[in-house]
């Protein structure tokens, strides 16, 4: 039998895995809480972007299970002509499946949906606690061009 990785979008009943994958590495596990029923916040959250034209959330499953997810912002700006770029977020594997080659395919299809938005480029942000994951992101060729800052409100 092989292996079949599948995408779509995002339902309601996906929250409580989705929010699992969160939580599960040592910096998700600092701010998700993972307890059912889910607080309120995360059902609030999710039906803002599902209701978003401009944001998907988008699930994997390999052969019916869910094992990944990454949540797709298209962003309209001025600069660019008018571009239209896409912000990646929330990227995750599940654990038991992570160096199999899911990630790879999870940016594969996050780039083809970007093409076929329109967007003439996909960033995104990690955090620098995850030079594991810096060394992916440049593997598929993403360059660390700008530097980012946040700020508390």
């Amino acid at each position: 039998m092989h292996d079949i990785l599948t995408f779509r979008r995002a339902t309601e009943a996906d929250l409580p895995a989705i929010i699992r994958m969160l939580a599960d590495d040592p910096l998700g596990a600092l701010r998700e809480t993972v307890t059912l029923p889910l607080p309120a916040g995360y059902r609030d959250a999710f039906d803002r972007i599902d209701g978003d034209p401009n944001q998907e959330l988008t699930v994997a499953e390999l052969n019916g299970q869910l094992v990944g997810t990454f949540q797709l912002t298209f962003i309209q700006y001025l600069t660019h002509r008018g571009g239209l770029r896409a912000q990646i977020e929330a990227v995750r594997v599940q654990s038991g499946y992570r160096g199999k080659g899911i990630g790879a395919k999870l940016f594969a299809y996050a780039f083809d949906r970007a093409r076929e938005a329109g967007c003439h480029v996909v960033q995104l942000t990690t955090d620098k606690q995850r030079p594991r994951a810096i060394q992916f992101y440049e593997s598929l060729g993403f360059v660390a061009t700008h530097e980012g800052m946040k700020r508390p409100l």
